[in-house]
């Protein structure tokens, strides 16, 4: 069951001003709670949530939002009257603290380990990056290495070039160094 919340979890993280968030709807109904409570909790409690844990977003990037993931209900008192707000990891955490009750803490658990597991396949991502990369480098070099010996090896099966004489033993009846 708890890997099941935390994919459900995954899929809930969106990437914001370069940063993991999760929406202020989606963490009100993990924690249980109205999306109206927990803005409040928020508001109340201001100084718990500086910018990197959590903040509001511009029109623009709420108008992308609800492009991309259909934000908005459909039906009449179903639209959201003020921009929502986004958590980190960690004002995901904080928002556990302020709300507190026993299901906003225990949701908080997987909350986090969700972030940590995409931090994990992130970095993953990254290393085998740089490992292509260092991989690509070294068969590029490898390339040239190669293309080096079959140039060296044709211009050793090529003649020399003005080379008139032959190479070879000539007795000395025939004109050799002993001949005379």
């Amino acid at each position: 069951m708890a890997d099941q919340d935390g994919a459900v979890i995954e899929r809930r993280i969106l990437w914001v001003r370069a940063q993991r968030v999760i929406l202020d709807r989606d963490l009100a109904a993990l924690y249980g709670v109205e999306v109206k409570r927990l803005n409040e909790q928020v508001k109340r409690n201001a100084s718990r949530f500086p910018p990197d844990f959590a903040f509001q977003l511009t029109e623009e990037e709420s108008g992308s939002l609800r492009s991309q993931i259909a934000t908005l209900d459909a039906g009449r008192g179903k639209h959201r009257k003020y921009l929502p707000h986004v958590f980190t990891e960690h004002g995901a955490v904080m928002a556990a603290a302020v709300l507190s009750s026993a299901k906003a803490v225990e949701m908080s658990i997987a909350v986090v380990r969700a972030f940590v597991r995409l931090r994990e396949i992130l970095s993953t991502h990254r290393q085998l990056a740089a490992k292509l990369a260092e991989l690509e480098r070294k068969l590029t070099s490898h390339d040239r290495h190669i293309v080096v010996l079959f140039d060296t090896i044709r211009a050793l099966m090529e003649p020399p070039a003005g080379t008139s004489h032959r190479i070879g033993f000539r007795p000395p009846d025939r004109g050799g160094p002993d001949a005379g």
